[in-house]
């Protein structure tokens, strides 16, 4: 089997990047493309405390097939199939976990995902898979 290459993916244009040189720099490997949900950034508050219904985990399910399906997309431009998976939980967690769990041999991925102020700083998620990744890491800016 050949290597495998995971490319996190979240709509940002730093994500299209990352997956866009993933594609032209791993030209036969096997790509995974994954979006991460995370269920904490989408909690709501009430009188009886904070809420998460399956109304919103279904929403978030279909934003996250949309990403995944952009992402489809853009390989199909460069004449690639790519296998796509979505995940739900805290994305630098998932993204380590998921890497260690299915054999990646490295990860491609945005330097972030925000905007403003914060673009000056590498993003948190970028961050911290960079520190506890179980393989390569590659940060595209």
């Amino acid at each position: 089997m050949g290597e495998s290459v995971l490319v996190p993916v979240d709509r940002s244009a730093r994500s299209d990047r990352a997956l866009e040189y993933a594609i032209e720099s791993f030209p036969d490997a096997e790509l995974t493309a994954l979006h991460v949900i995370n269920p904490s950034s989408y909690w709501y508050g009430d009188t009886d405390g904070y809420i998460y219904n399956d109304e919103i985990e279904t929403w978030l399910r279909g934003q996250g097939k949309a990403v995944l399906e952009e992402a489809e997309e853009t390989a199909a431009e460069y004449d690639r199939e790519i296998r796509t998976e979505l995940k739900l939980g805290s994305p630098a967690r998932t993204i380590t976990e998921y890497a260690a769990a299915n054999g990646v041999d490295h990860m491609v991925l945005g330097s972030h995902g925000r905007d403003g102020v914060s673009r000056i700083l590498l993003g948190s998620v970028a961050e911290t898979v960079a520190r506890r990744a179980p393989v390569p890491v590659t940060i595209v800016r």
